[in-house]
């Protein structure tokens, strides 16, 4: 049986690739999960210094979530949880690379955010068309996530006019680090000069950075009512009806 998200190990890196090709490595419950349980067991690891995540296939990082999963799920309470993954994924005390080839979106741009530096190849193309699809909404954390990286115009383009922003443009703006047509080579170049660094420089940096945007990125007080809100309208209900039926959904809000 094949596994949605592969985990492989090294001396002092691990790389995680989801596995989900077909249907453009969306992320699953379990994948979630299994993510969630590699940070937790991470975080009291000292021997790894880099964790990579990367998507199978060659066409997507990570194209949002399984939808089917919303169905029978409380809304709220799972990006809650899902949001809890992200923190955790953010504070790892390891250097974590986000190695994008292909569509970045959704869920997957979520991931890749908060990951500490991110490699693409030029044809790679980032953003959160839920207005267009979906009718939900983000988690503020999310947004302001997006916003740290992206910018505040790039992340108002993405979720307003629902554009995916390419790669040149998400260099240009500091949300890459490199574009490259050969990124095995850059990557492995990237995690080699990580290894030669001061572990005691990178675990410092990690956490000034990180105390840093948690206290910029924390969520208003109401934001869980927000999404309750949206999340039990009409236009996700139709959304999700549209998307399951693949059908171009008709929003009325």
């Amino acid at each position: 049986m094949r596994e949605d998200l592969l985990i492989s190990r090294g001396d002092d890196i691990v790389t995680v690739t989801f596995n989900r090709p077909e249907r453009h490595n969306a992320f699953t419950q379990a994948m979630y999960a299994g993510l969630r349980d590699l940070c937790a067991e991470l975080r009291e690891d000292a021997s790894v210094k880099v964790l990579v995540l990367r998507g199978a296939g060659g066409r997507a990082f990570a194209a949002g979530n399984e939808i089917s999963d919303f169905v029978n799920a409380d809304a709220v309470a799972y990006e809650t949880w899902i949001r809890e993954l992200l923190q955790s994924l953010f504070e790892l005390p390891q250097v974590t690379v986000a190695a994008v080839e292909g569509v970045c979106v959704g869920g997957g741009l979520a991931v890749a955010t908060h990951c500490d530096l991110r490699i693409a190849t030029p044809g790679s193309r980032f953003g959160y068309p839920i207005a267009r699809t979906l009718g939900n909404a983000l988690s503020a954390p999310i947004v302001y996530r997006c916003s740290s990286v992206f910018g505040e115009s790039l992340t108002r383009e993405m979720l307003l006019a629902s554009r995916l922003v390419d790669a040149e443009r998400a260099y240009a703006v500091g949300a890459l680090m490199a574009v490259t047509e050969d990124l095995d080579t850059e990557l492995a170049s990237l995690v080699d000069g990580i290894r030669k660094a001061s572990g005691v420089t990178l675990r410092t940096t990690k956490a000034q950075l990180t105390a840093r945007a948690e206290t910029l990125e924390a969520a208003p007080s109401d934001d869980d009512d927000v999404l309750r809100e949206v999340y039990t309208g009409s236009d996700f209900a139709e959304g999700v009806r549209a998307f399951l039926a693949k059908e171009k959904p008709a929003f009325k809000a």
